[in-house]
C-alpha cells in the first residue's frame, strides 16, 4: 500500500563551495525566523563536528536542536549518493522536537558539483560569495543552474575584491532559466526580506503541495566564453 501520511516539515538543503558563507546563512535564517517558526538544523562536516559549534555559540537556537552528522569522507556523498546518516539524522530531530517547521540541512563545503539528492531535502539553496570571483555565477553547474535558489553571498565586499556585484547577479539570472536569484548581504535589509519570504514561500507550497522536488542532476546549464552563448547539454550530449 502507498504511504499515506503527509509530512508537514520542510526539509532544506544549503549547498556550495567551501568559504561562501553557509553556515552564516543559517544562523541569519534562524535569528530571522526563529520567534515564528520551529527551526532544526544539520551539518556536515568530514571528521569534525565545527559548524555545528559555530552556531551553537552563536546562539542561533536551543543547542539541542543543531546536530552534527561527520561524513567521514566526501561530502558530496553523503547529501547525494548515500543519504543515509543524514536522513536518521533528520528523522530522529524530527521526532525529538516535533512539530518542526523546516529542518536546515548544510553540506560540508564542496565545489560547483555539490548538490542535494531529493530523497534527502525538498527543496535547496546554492551558495556563492563574490569574494571568490566575479567569474563564478557564469560557468555553472547543477547547484548554479537548477537549485531551488541561488544566493550571491557577501554583496558588501564587491567594492574590496573587484566585483561587479549587479553584473554577477546578472550572470546567475542568465545561468537559471528564470529560477531567483538573490545577492544578500548580512548589511542589506532589502536583501535578508528577500530571503525569508523566499523560505516562507517554500515552506508555503510544500505545504499546500505545489512545490516539487527536483534533483538538479549532474549536467546544467553553462557558459562557454568562445561563443558567447549559455546552453544546455543533457547527459547523453556530451560537448563538441
Amino acid at each position: 500500500m502507498p504511504d499515506t501520511i503527509t509530512r508537514t516539515t520542510l526539509r532544506l538543503g544549503v549547498a556550495g563551495p567551501v568559504g561562501t558563507g553557509k553556515s552564516s546563512i543559517i544562523a541569519l535564517i534562524c535569528r530571522e525566523m526563529a520567534a515564528e517558526l520551529q527551526l532544526g538544523v544539520i551539518t556536515n562536516d568530514i571528521y569534525t563536528d565545527e559548524d555545528a559549534r559555530f552556531l551553537r555559540s552563536a546562539g542561533v537556537l536551543d543547542p539541542e536542536r543543531i546536530r552534527a552528522v561527520e561524513t567521514g569522507a566526501c561530502p558530496h556523498t553523503a547529501i547525494r549518493d548515500d543519504v543515509t546518516a543524514n536522513l536518521l539524522a533528520v528523522e530522529d530531530l524530527e521526532a525529538d522536537f516535533a512539530p518542526l517547521d523546516v529542518v536546515l540541512v548544510e553540506s560540508g563545503g564542496d565545489n560547483l558539483t555539490a548538490t542535494f539528492s531529493p530523497a534527502l531535502v525538498d527543496a535547496q539553496l546554492f551558495v556563492l560569495d563574490v569574494a571568490g570571483g566575479g567569474d563564478v555565477a557564469r560557468k555553472g553547474g547543477p547547484g548554479i543552474g537548477r537549485a531551488d535558489l541561488l544566493v550571491i553571498n557577501k554583496t558588501d565586499l564587491g567594492p574590496y575584491v573587484g566585483v561587479d556585484v549587479p553584473q554577477m547577479v546578472a550572470d546567475g539570472q542568465a545561468a537559471r532559466d528564470g529560477r531567483p536569484v538573490i545577492g544578500l548581504s548580512r548589511t542589506d535589509r532589502a536583501s535578508i526580506d528577500q530571503l525569508t519570504g523566499w523560505v516562507r514561500a517554500t515552506l508555503q507550497s510544500f505545504r499546500s503541495g505545489g512545490h516539487v522536488a527536483v534533483d538538479p542532476g549532474p549536467m546544467a546549464p553553462h557558459f562557454h566564453a568562445e561563443a558567447n552563448l549559455w546552453h544546455a547539454h543533457d547527459e547523453a550530449q556530451p560537448h563538441s
